[in-house]
């Protein structure tokens, strides 16, 4: 090891403090850079690196000869001194590590804040455009020089530094500097790219010690690995004609029918160790799919990452990455783009509602609750086991609806369905009394939740007035899908969760005593337009001992069939929107296991070949007659025919069209087939049966019509004119209005 020796440091001006000094060694210096990097004297420009992992520093100015850092004494901080330099000069460090390494690269400190003052203060207002590409690790030049720049809010640490595979996850040499009052820590590390791991050690108030990951990270590594991981898209999305269509498409006025997938336990591969697909690998079958089977969107369960793979991704810690499992972020954003070339919607499950308590996620951030409360009453919830958001600190705020306008706008989301509304909304939800602190007023609303959702639904819908925001909200709090100009929360659609209740308590019951429950049936219409609903069959329904669909259905192997495509007939014919969860499109009998793929070899048997083909032929017959969406949200788009008929386990109703078209939905849920039975209709003519579940084609009796009715000028119903019906066991027809 060679190198000229340095000057004599004579004590130049601009010297740290003792205080300074002992901070900075400490890792607790609010900023590092004033003492490390280049200072101007009056001897010439002093330039200062604190390595504690060097043996020696060599400085390299320009074309000069190698310049020899002296350490100074007790300390590993090296110095030099160097002369006729401009300010701002550019330098690098020759670096010969006690391991026996040797490194030449460029000093971090001699760089300028790569957050402007701008930024700081857009920040500090909540008005900060795509914040993620301010915060956390971006890839950028500074000063003509590649890196990444890193910035953290964290207001009440005492020293951040950034840590990784880059520095051996050694605190000591890369020390972040905090930005003023502003709460945020900043640095830029030159010559990083993409593909790092790293997080941020956090040394708090108390002294304590944090290594944390990212809150803005826009990558992870696999599970159950903890770093965030450096990351720059490179995808070019080819969905322009999707996107420009989705802006002027009135979801309400539209078919929606939805099929929701768990990405990891979909489909699997046995013959490589049963891992799951890819997300480019299920782009292309589930494409297919969905396709083939007419669903119009796909809703996935999280995907943003989540190190406990049990909680099915309902437990984040990354609001800004998509799970590593199943590849990259662009792997993802290929799966979107490729579902919405193929005419397939991509809705996400998305979870402002909580956050876990792992140890390197967003809990006590900074030493502090930064993101959550302190108070456990405000701050957990105690049947997760799991952190409440601060939706009343405008940075927590910002924090999640940047997440949201992410996924929406970064990664082309069609929809975000937010999770557990209800335990956002009330500040006893889940809890006991005296295990929560009522609002200013004294009520169990959450004020700054409300506030909270009801701006995010503004500036989700200003971003792209053709998303949808879907509320999974289980009480009756008024308009939340109403917009927030009438006093609403502002979502676009609302899932019907005392539909889904009712129902499958209906359906769970043996016929003989169904005329007991008959209300289940025909409760929800009394609601049905106070909020503009989707009817959910979801992955809740068939877990942790609930059983799946097919096995919740009563009776003998033939009747449980029966009763499952009589149950997604009803459904499909009644007003809301359709989703189903994976599985029970073809009747598997195993409960959902997220570890497991679904039971595909169930198709070899008929019957649920059969299932599978009926709930296809809905999707189809569903998108083709405009009469079972267009007025989903208008009471006029239903009206009963009986609805009042529980000794016989049947009702009838109408489904119109704003054209006139009409659908007729007559439900038989007994076992007897009923002969003769005079129902109601409204107008003569013809009417054609277009769907009979009970059709041999999908496994049933063969019991009908013959194709259809001639209405006869015999009043029923309050209308002129009637039919007299077979209604097959455990069936329902959809029959065609004339005209």
């Amino acid at each position: 090891m060679t190198a000229i020796l340095s000057k004599e440091v004579r004590t130049p001006d601009n010297q740290p403090s003792t205080q300074d000094l002992e901070r900075l060694f400490a890792l607790v210096h609010p900023d590092p850079h004033s003492i490390l990097g280049a200072h101007p004297t009056s001897r010439g420009t002093i330039v200062r690196a604190y390595r504690p992992d060097a043996e020696q520093i060599d400085l390299l100015v320009g074309e000069r000869a190698p310049l020899r850092m002296t350490r100074r004494e007790g300390t590993d901080l090296f110095e030099a001194v160097v002369e006729r330099v401009q300010p701002g000069f550019p330098y690098r460090f020759d670096l010969w590590l006690k391991t026996g390494a040797r490194l030449n690269l460029d000093d971090p400190y001699r760089f300028l804040p790569t957050l402007s003052d701008l930024d700081i203060y857009l920040f500090r207002e909540q008005t900060l455009e795509r914040p993620w590409t301010r915060l956390g690790a971006n890839l950028r030049e500074a000063q003509g020089v590649a890196g990444v720049s890193f910035a953290v809010w964290a207001p009440n640490a005492r020293g951040i530094s950034v840590v990784g595979d880059f520095n051996h996850w050694d605190g000591r040499l890369h020390m972040m500097r905090q930005m003023g009052l502003s709460g945020l820590w900043e640095l830029f590390i030159p010559d990083l790219g993409p593909g790092q791991r790293y997080k941020f050690e956090i040394r708090s108030a108390n002294d304590g010690y944090h290594l944390k990951a990212d809150p803005y990270a826009k990558a992870t590594e696999m599970p159950p690995a903890s770093a965030s991981v450096v990351y720059q898209s490179r995808y070019a999305f080819g969905d322009d004609h999707w996107i420009k269509a989705r802006r002027s498409r009135d979801v309400l006025r539209s078919p929606l029918a939805i099929y929701e997938v768990h990405l990891g336990s979909w489909r699997r591969v046995p013959e490589d160790g049963y891992r799951p697909l890819t997300y480019r690998e299920i782009a292309h079958a589930l494409a297919d799919y969905v396709d083939e089977m007419g669903f119009t969107h796909v809703e996935f369960l999280p995907v943003m990452e989540h190190p406990f793979a049990g909680s099915w991704g309902y437990q984040v810690t990354s609001y800004f990455a998509p799970t590593a499992r199943y590849g990259t972020p662009d792997d993802f954003r290929y799966l979107v783009d490729y579902l919405h070339q193929r005419g397939i919607g991509v809705i996400l499950d998305w979870v402002p509602a909580h956050f876990p308590k792992d140890e390197f996620s967003l809990g006590r951030f900074d030493g502090t609750a930064l993101y959550e409360h302190m108070d456990p009453r405000q701050g957990e919830h105690p049947d997760w086991g799991t952190y409440i958001f601060n939706y009343g600190r405008d940075e927590v705020r910002e924090f999640l609806i940047s997440s949201a306008l992410l996924w929406l706008g970064e990664y082309h989301a069609d929809g975000l369905r937010v999770d557990a509304v209800a335990s956002m909304l009330y500040l006893d939800y889940g809890k006991n009394p005296g295990q929560w602190v009522p609002n200013v007023h004294g009520g169990r609303e959450n004020l700054d939740a409300v506030s909270l959702l009801r701006t995010l639904n503004q500036r989700a819908y200003g971003h792209d007035p053709g998303i949808m925001m879907i509320a999974e909200e289980s009480t009756d709090w008024p308009a939340v899908s109403r917009p927030t100009y009438v006093g609403g929360l502002g979502f676009g659609l609302k899932w019907d969760m005392g539909w889904m209740h009712d129902t499958l308590e209906y359906f769970s019951k043996d016929p003989i005593h169904r005329r007991f429950h008959h209300r289940d049936l025909t409760f929800g219409l009394l609601y049905a337009y106070s909020e503009n609903f989707i009817l959910p069959l979801s992955h809740d329904e068939v877990v942790h001992g609930k059983r799946s669909m097919l096995s919740k259905m009563p009776g003998d192997r033939w009747q449980q069939f029966a009763n499952l495509r009589a149950l997604y007939a009803y459904m499909w014919a009644r007003p809301g929107k359709k989703l189903l969860f994976m599985g029970g499109e073809f009747g598997q009998w195993n409960e959902w296991n997220h570890d497991h793929s679904l039971d595909w070899h169930l198709l070899n048997e008929p019957a649920h070949r059969q299932l599978q083909t009926l709930v296809r032929d809905l999707n189809r017959l569903y998108r083709a007659e405009p009469a079972l969406w267009m007025a989903d949200v208008e009471p006029a788009g239903f009206r009963w025919i009986d609805a009042d008929d529980a000794d016989d386990n049947v009702i009838a109703f109408i489904r119109s069209a704003p054209s006139g078209r009409k659908i007729i939905c007559i439900c038989n849920f007994s076992p007897v087939v009923r002969r003769n039975h005079r129902l109601g209709l409204p107008g003569p003519g013809y009417y054609a049966e277009i769907l009979n579940t009970d059709s041999g084609f999908y496994g049933g009796s063969n019991v009908g019509n013959n194709g259809g009715v001639q209405a006869e000028a015999i009043p029923s119903h309050g209308s002129a004119h009637s039919a007299a019906f077979t209604l097959p066991p455990l069936a329902v027809l959809w029959l065609a209005a004339p005209g």
